[in-house]
């Protein structure tokens, strides 16, 4: 066989594989080390990874974040009501006592939430606030899903164990989403990175 024939069969081969590759999905997206699967299945359904970053602390990097939906979408607006189960979850990259973690969540919750949204959900806030009470610290690792079941609630596990039970009104829910995606977000990367951006 000679060398041109030779040539042009490597070359076809390697088109065909890289056409391959090309149409095969992704199957993680990779953020500081953490892999986030494409798709979780909850509650019977599959959820798509919208979008994941990293929660930064001045130059600290405190956790990975990935958030799941029935389907992608780009604006606050629309991950807001999008139907269907959700999913944030968190993969600690130091430990944090809970004290510290539980007084962001809350911070989180005043400065996107105005007094109005807060009022309508205050009993929820007091339930969501003693969980830390259960935990003394999130170590480097660990686990944490923020998930929305429709018609139970806001359910919160860590390490796959439920830490609370479940939390009525997708107010709440779309409230703790609104720590990422608010106004005033707590890390405005991250918020990009949840958009898909």
């Amino acid at each position: 066989m000679n060398l041109g024939i030779r040539i042009g069969r490597i070359m076809a081969a390697l088109g065909f594989v890289a056409t391959m590759l090309a149409a095969a999905p992704a199957t993680a997206a990779e953020v500081a080390g953490i892999k986030f699967d494409d798709t979780v299945k909850l509650n019977g359904q599959d959820l798509k990874l919208n979008g994941a970053g990293v929660r930064y602390k001045f130059v600290i990097k405190v956790y990975a974040a990935g958030l799941y939906l029935t389907e992608k979408k780009t604006t606050v607006p629309d991950i807001l009501a999008v139907p269907g189960t959700k999913r944030v979850t968190l993969v600690m990259l130091r430990d944090v006592d809970s004290d510290t973690f539980g007084q962001a969540f809350m911070d989180g919750i005043r400065k996107n939430s105005d007094i109005q949204e807060r009022a309508k959900i205050v009993n929820q806030m007091l339930t969501f606030g003693k969980l830390f009470g259960s935990i003394p610290e999130l170590k480097k690792g660990d686990v944490l899903n923020t998930d929305w079941i429709p018609g139970q609630g806001t359910i919160i596990l860590l390490n796959g164990k439920k830490i609370t039970e479940f939390i009525p009104d997708v107010a709440f829910y779309n409230a703790l989403l609104k720590i990422w995606l608010g106004q005033s977000p707590v890390d405005s990367k991250l918020k990009t990175a949840f958009l898909g951006e």
